[in-house]
């Protein structure tokens, strides 16, 4: 007997997805503006080069976003163009996706727990 995947089953794994991405992008725009605050606030060079390290670190988790959710979208639309299941190469794709959504996310979250670190020293 051979085990079967629904597209329905992927397509709600992908709003989940895209959802988190979405509220991840809200975050970092949170991040940043407090970023701003504290750049205002501080003139000391280890803080700004602190800053600065959470900055760059909200750019390229941004860019990470926007990575798995182009990724999100491109398998969508594959997944859209087959009637009810999927073959082992499309269900190999959504596990690598599903794999770099769960890397990102443990790392994501160690960068908040991090940056909430900051925070408290230094707003």
């Amino acid at each position: 007997m051979k085990a079967t995947i629904n597209n329905s089953d992927l397509h709600f794994e992908h709003k989940q997805w895209e959802s988190e991405l979405a509220f991840w992008n809200d975050e970092l725009k949170t991040f940043n503006d407090r970023l701003g605050e504290l750049a205002a606030r501080w003139t000391d060079k280890d803080v700004l080069k602190q800053l600065e390290h959470y900055q760059n670190e909200f750019i390229l988790h941004g860019n990470v976003i926007e990575d798995l959710q182009e990724a999100i979208e491109k398998h969508e639309l594959n997944i859209a163009n087959h009637e009810s299941s999927l073959d082992i190469t499309m269900t190999n794709t959504h596990m690598d996706v599903r794999n770099k959504m769960e890397a990102e996310r443990q790392i994501y979250i160690d960068l908040k727990k991090e940056f909430f670190k900051f925070l408290s020293k230094y707003m």
